[in-house]
């Protein structure tokens, strides 16, 4: 019977990067910032994905050197949940990566440069007001932030300085910005957003984008604001 510490493979998301039938077991990750489907651990990661170790043992000692930066932190939990727009370094071999998802849904490493290694984007999910009139941004990733002058909306995306932990740009949700949707029909794909629209009742806002010489529709919680620069070049 598996321990918590781990999954069945047959059973873990479509997302993770594995051979099904070569392992019964794997590593479950920790609860972290992201969901279990929305993340692959750091073990699988440089297993699976990067290539850089055969086995846990080898995992271990890459961590143990700290060789591997999550968000310009040292990591030695290989079994740390890593998900989308998460920076990943590995400064030895001046390689750095950001997170994103691909059409199929799957996880994937997208090479950057070392100046953009510093930064990261964070979708706002939710807003907190707090005494003395201070409001703290909830982001996607699970951090916090506290901000002095209120100008941003959940669903507002905003670039941090990962170094100083400071907001250096606010990415809007708004007319003919560029997103990343991230579940639904559409999911991993890039547009720009040609509209928003308010639902009766209960219902979600859509968002209206243009991706090439489509035109869709989807749920505005389904849509990730980011910069140009990050999407791959085909």
């Amino acid at each position: 019977m598996p321990s918590k510490r781990h999954l069945k493979s047959i059973n873990t998301p479509k997302n993770w990067p594995i051979k099904r039938k070569e392992n019964t077991y794997l590593a479950k990750p920790r609860a972290g910032p992201h969901k279990l489907r929305e993340s692959i651990t750091i073990n699988l990661l440089l297993k699976n994905v990067l290539g850089y170790a055969k086995t846990s043992r080898e995992v271990k000692k890459i961590l143990n050197d700290k060789k591997l930066l999550v968000d310009k932190k040292a990591r030695k939990d290989q079994r740390l949940p890593v998900g989308l727009m998460d920076i990943i370094e590995i400064p030895e071999l001046n390689e750095h990566y950001i997170v994103l998802i691909d059409e199929k849904g799957k996880l994937t490493l997208h090479k950057i440069s070392k100046q953009d290694s510093n930064h990261k984007i964070c979708k706002i999910i939710g807003k907190t007001h707090l005494k003395k009139k201070k409001i703290q941004l909830n982001l996607y990733d699970g951090k916090n932030l506290l901000i002095d002058k209120d100008d941003y909306k959940v669903g507002d995306s905003v670039i941090i300085d990962l170094e100083k932990n400071k907001i250096i740009k606010h990415l809007k949700l708004e007319k003919g910005a560029i997103a990343l949707l991230t579940s639904g029909a559409y999911l991993g794909r890039f547009g720009t957003i040609e509209g928003i629209k308010k639902q009766e009742g209960l219902l979600p806002a859509s968002v209206t984008l243009i991706s090439g010489k489509d035109k869709f529709e989807t749920r505005k919680d389904f849509v990730f604001v980011v910069e140009q620069s990050i999407i791959p070049k085909k």
